[in-house]
């Protein structure tokens, strides 16, 4: 029996090698299509663009993209749904040592009065107290003392105020970088101003040629001409989409684009920078094939297909439209 497993162990083996390849062809096959979104759209990456016509369903978030996404501000957090900070309990000469050092003290004058000294040892017995009262209203001096030394500083007083409201000059004072004080804020962290603004028939028209052009590029592998017709960081995106399809030995066939319905969702400025979201249905030729032989991996070669996806383009005043994001639906 054994003999005759292995003997089927390669053809196992050869089988699952060529599901898994299968499965890989397919993922890259699929990698633009549904994806998800790449790039940036400003200050507005991370939001969803409002839904059209066209694309009356939600695109798809971006997940590869270089802009940082901005933290949760904590005043943002209502501060009844805040965590209450435990409060410290207050030392005290019955909590701690004093404690134990006051039990021990007891102990022992009981333990003496026990043995059998009589009155003796009661008055000895009350002595005892007497110097542990003693004993104790020092060390409870000396803890408070040592607690007002160690109370820290109320929340939200910086050294400066602290110094101002005992008399005191500060040690030292460390300007900001790059500023005269620490009381100035740099400007540059000062976010832009966002305001929407109108895109006209001229751009609309640039956008359905830019949607031709920047297709034919990717299918011709053109990468000087993705360059001169997107932003830098969706050029990158790109060329990791064609290294990958050339690793695996497939190609992107894509011709006969043609712009069937469009609507801009959005068109916005922040400081200089002009932003310009638009929902695209497009039909064209798309299929994957094998840069060898030329078989069809994915993607049909003789029927156009339509895809939906939203296209975000930018500039600044005087220059042209670059391709800057592109989301799935």
């Amino acid at each position: 029996m054994f003999k005759r497993l292995s003997r089927y162990t390669h053809v196992i083996a050869v089988l699952a090698i060529g599901l898994a390849a299968s499965l890989v062809v397919a993922d890259v096959a699929e990698a633009r299509r549904g994806g998800g979104g790449f790039g940036s759209r400003g200050t507005r990456t991370f939001q969803a663009p409002p839904a059209t016509r066209t694309a009356p369903t939600d695109a798809a978030p971006i997940n590869r993209t270089m802009t940082p996404q901005q933290p949760a501000s904590p005043s943002a957090t209502p501060q009844a749904q805040r965590p209450a900070a435990p409060q410290a309990q207050r030392p005290g000469f019955f909590n701690g040592f004093g404690r134990s050092l006051m039990g021990g003290l007891l102990l022992g004058g009981l333990f003496g009065m026990l043995l059998g000294q009589g009155f003796g040892g009661m008055a000895g017995f009350l002595g005892l107290l007497l110097q542990v009262a003693l004993i104790a209203g020092g060390i409870m001096l000396l803890m408070r003392f040592l607690a007002n030394r160690r109370s820290p500083m109320p929340a939200g007083m910086s050294a400066r105020q602290s110094a101002a409201g005992s008399g005191r000059p500060p040690a030292f004072d460390i300007p900001a970088m790059g500023s005269g004080s620490a009381r100035q804020p740099a400007a540059a962290s000062a976010a832009p101003p966002v305001s929407d603004i109108e895109v006209g028939q001229t751009d609309l028209d640039r956008f359905e040629v830019m949607l031709r052009e920047v297709q034919t590029a990717y299918a011709n592998e053109d990468y000087a001409q993705l360059r001169r017709l997107t932003t830098p960081e969706a050029m990158s995106y790109l060329a990791e989409e064609l290294s990958d399809n050339a690793t695996n030995g497939l190609r992107n066939v894509v011709s006969d684009v043609r712009l069937v319905q469009g609507d801009i969702a959005e068109a916005w400025r922040e400081g200089t920078q002009e932003y310009a979201t638009v929902a695209m249905r497009y039909s064209g030729i798309d299929a994957m094939v094998e840069r060898t032989s030329g078989r069809v991996v994915s993607g049909d070669l003789t029927h156009p297909t339509e895809t939906v996806e939203v296209w975000t383009f930018t500039r600044r005043p005087g220059t042209d439209w670059l391709l800057s994001a592109i989301q799935s639906t």
